[in-house]
């Protein structure tokens, strides 16, 4: 009879394994530090852009271990999932969603590539910038403390075993 009930019974979804630090990365994203002291736009653009830099920061930590990939895997496609939830909550519909994702997701892959610059570089002030601000110049001090602050969460990550940092439910604080 176990048998013939396991037939019936889906797997667990593996993707669900990566749900606490999906959670840790968007937390951390939506510290109150970003958005006061940094001057991040508190609006939907503004804690997507968050969401980017925090994500492609531990995106690039996992990276570090090849043995961890598929945890990588499975947590962009939680933030797949989630966006489109998102979208659907707020009230886009099913025409409109696909396309939107589609941007968030190339969004994501050039925040990826963006944000591999070293800390204190001209090209991460221009990313953050770019995409952060959407182009229009920060205060100095918003500026440094964004900065300062992706720089703490990268050493932060970096000093973090990447098998820590795929089971973790809460990152460094980068204040």
């Amino acid at each position: 009879m176990i048998s013939f009930r396991k037939l019936f019974t889906p797997d667990p979804d593996p993707r669900e394994a990566r749900r606490p630090l999906w959670n840790a990365v968007v937390a951390a994203a939506r510290a109150p530090h970003w958005y006061q002291a940094g001057g991040v736009p508190d609006t939907l653009d503004g804690r997507f852009d968050m969401i980017g830099l925090v994500m492609a920061l531990v995106l690039h930590r996992i990276d570090e271990d090849p043995a961890q990939a598929l945890a990588g895997v499975h947590l962009t496609e939680l933030f797949v999932t989630d966006m489109d939830g998102q979208m659907r909550q707020i009230g886009f519909g099913d025409m409109v969603v696909g396309k939107q994702i589609g941007r968030m997701v190339g969004a994501l892959g050039g925040r990826l590539g963006a944000y591999r610059a070293p800390d204190g570089s001209d090209d991460l002030r221009a990313a953050l910038v770019r995409n952060l601000w959407r182009g229009n110049e920060p205060g100095a001090s918003e500026l440094a403390h964004v900065m300062a602050g992706t720089a703490a969460l990268r050493t932060a990550l970096a000093a973090m075993p990447v098998t820590d940092l795929i089971a973790a439910d809460r990152l460094p604080d980068a204040a």
